[in-house]
């Protein structure tokens, strides 16, 4: 205890099984929550650590790692198949038992995270298994197997409580047995048939994995075209390549009632046509896990769709609370969550910034070929009324794509604006979309002007090089 009588930071005040007060509680520990928490404690802080689910979240056992493995699979199997006109003869026996035993044993440790307990424990956060919710300002209390443990914190709450997938109110949808991506990724026997509710990043990248092993695979997407918050030209090449792998999309119509007979899906469409498939992916979104979690308690909305934080990662309007990842609204990404963790680890701290922006937040959707994004597109950019210039580049046409030929599809696309002389916006699809990208995020962030990256040097023979094609284009 401090001369004050009250605990000195990094002090862990509290009976054995009772309350608890600390320096900072952090609820959900994906991998931002995980991050900060270790971090904090690393630094000094006591901290406890509250999840209910897997420590480490979503990324290791249901989204990133798990799904990027069965995609690398699928990718191999592709090009493979692309020996024939480049190398020679080749013939592909797909055996999906490999990739499902690599995410259990590899990835997930069978959906055990006993490993990343002892991590965080080991890096000197005390961990509770359990529901956390406010209860005031800085205050949770946190419903574990042996009851009530009320935590109180000296500096603050951070919230890390991420999303669930989102299921449609489609009439019949609740009463059957759909997947999730957090279902689809423990499969070990493929379905003859897959229809893909939504054609976002998880949808997309599911659909092209499990065609690739040999499914037959029908995306519906309520929207206009498949991966739509994309550019449209990213869009048409990725459907052209779902096309060539015998997806069959049907963008433009929503799904007004599914069915299952005990053995099959029947799903009817708006525009009154029916699908049927032995196994059915919704993969229509999150929603945020911001209900139940006493948000009331220190004046803050639970039903918002996120929540309202500052530079610092403050949320507006409440005392001593933090929110980092998919519930600020920032982009529902690993690094995301990452990144808006460091911030406020330097907020905790007392360092002075740098603090939060997100003009060059950046993405990639591992189909192939692989889309990389950062900051605006073209019609965001027109619509905050920048003067707008736009720059293509067919990847096809450029060296490199000539000389990969066979799974060469792609297009850079650039967004600037023409006032300020700098980009404000990149699209990178093809082989490694995602990588190419690289350069064209550190340009954005760092507002390089668009006259200093057309002198620059452009390696021969890249696929980055088309950059300076689209570089030139912009007009």
């Amino acid at each position: 205890m401090s001369a004050e009588g009250t605990p000195a930071s990094g002090s862990v005040d509290g009976d054995q099984g009772g309350d608890l007060e600390v320096d900072v509680i952090v609820v959900g520990l994906g991998p931002g929550g995980e991050h900060l928490a270790s971090t904090l404690a690393g630094e000094g802080l006591s901290v406890v650590g509250v999840d209910r689910r897997l420590v480490g979240g979503e990324c290791p056992y249901f989204g990133c790692i798990p799904t990027k493995m069965m995609i690398r699979a699928a990718h191999t199997l592709a090009e493979a198949r692309r020996v024939e006109g480049l190398a020679g003869t080749a013939s592909v026996q797909p055996d999906w038992t490999v990739v499902a035993d690599r995410i259990r044993d590899e990835a997930t440790d069978d959906w055990d995270d006993a490993v990343a307990v002892k991590r965080v424990e080991d890096a000197g956060v005390t961990f509770l298994r359990g529901t956390g919710r406010l209860d005031g300002a800085r205050t949770v209390v946190v419903d574990t197997e042996d009851g009530e443990r009320t935590v109180r914190a000296r500096r603050g709450v951070v919230l890390n409580t991420g999303t669930e997938p989102a299921v449609p109110p489609v009439d019949g949808l609740a009463d059957t047995p759909f997947w999730t991506n957090r279902d689809i990724v423990a499969v070990r026997e493929l379905p003859a048939s897959l229809v893909v509710m939504g054609g976002g990043p998880i949808g997309a990248e599911m659909a092209q994995a499990f065609a690739r092993f040999g499914v037959e695979v029908t995306v519906v997407e309520a929207g206009p075209r498949i991966l739509g918050p994309e550019e449209p030209e990213a869009s048409e090449v990725v459907a052209a390549a779902f096309e060539a792998d015998g997806i069959t999309v049907r963008a433009g119509v929503g799904i007004e009632k599914v069915a299952h007979d005990g053995s099959a899906f029947t799903l009817t469409l708006a525009d009154g046509s029916t699908l049927g498939a032995e196994r059915l992916l919704v993969a229509a979104g999150r929603r945020p896990n911001l209900r139940g979690i006493g948000l009331d308690t220190v004046g803050v909305d639970e039903t918002a769709r996120s929540l309202d934080v500052d530079d610092h990662l403050r949320v507006v309007g409440a005392d001593g609370l933090w929110a980092i990842g998919d519930i600020t609204g920032k982009g529902a990404f690993t690094h995301m969550s990452m990144y808006q963790a460091d911030v406020a680890i330097r907020d905790l701290t007392g360092q002075d910034g740098p603090w939060a922006t997100y003009h060059a937040v950046s993405r990639a959707t591992f189909t192939d070929p692989e889309v990389g994004s950062v900051g605006q597109t073209e019609k965001q950019a027109r619509e905050a009324g920048l003067t707008v210039g736009v720059g293509v580049a067919k990847l096809p046409e450029s060296s490199r794509g000539w000389l990969h030929k066979a799974g060469n599809e792609g297009v850079i696309k650039l967004v600037a604006d023409l006032d300020a002389g700098v980009l404000v916006g990149a699209t990178t699809v093809g082989p490694s979309g995602g990588e190419i990208l690289g350069m064209l995020v550190t340009a954005i962030h760092a507002r390089v002007p668009i006259a200093t990256l057309r002198t620059q040097h452009f390696a021969y023979p890249t696929f980055h090089r088309a950059i300076e094609t689209a570089l030139g284009d912009i007009g």
